[in-house]
């Protein structure tokens, strides 16, 4: 199912979803690494952000 992008707030903001190009795209940047990096920190430390931002050592 794709991401409803009309239901957004703290969840969409706090959880990064590999499924979505724009999302791995935007964190990706965001976060300086790439998309390879952050799917496999996010497969490794779960989908919040906090916990990728540890995982990556930020």
């Amino acid at each position: 199912m794709a991401d409803d992008k009309s239901k957004v707030g703290s969840p969409d903001r706090d959880r990064i979803n590999i499924n979505e190009d724009y999302e791995v795209q935007y964190w990706s940047k965001e976060l300086g690494v790439s998309p390879s990096e952050l799917r496999d920190a996010v497969k490794a430390a779960g989908p919040t952000v906090d916990a990728v931002r540890r995982h990556l050592g930020m």
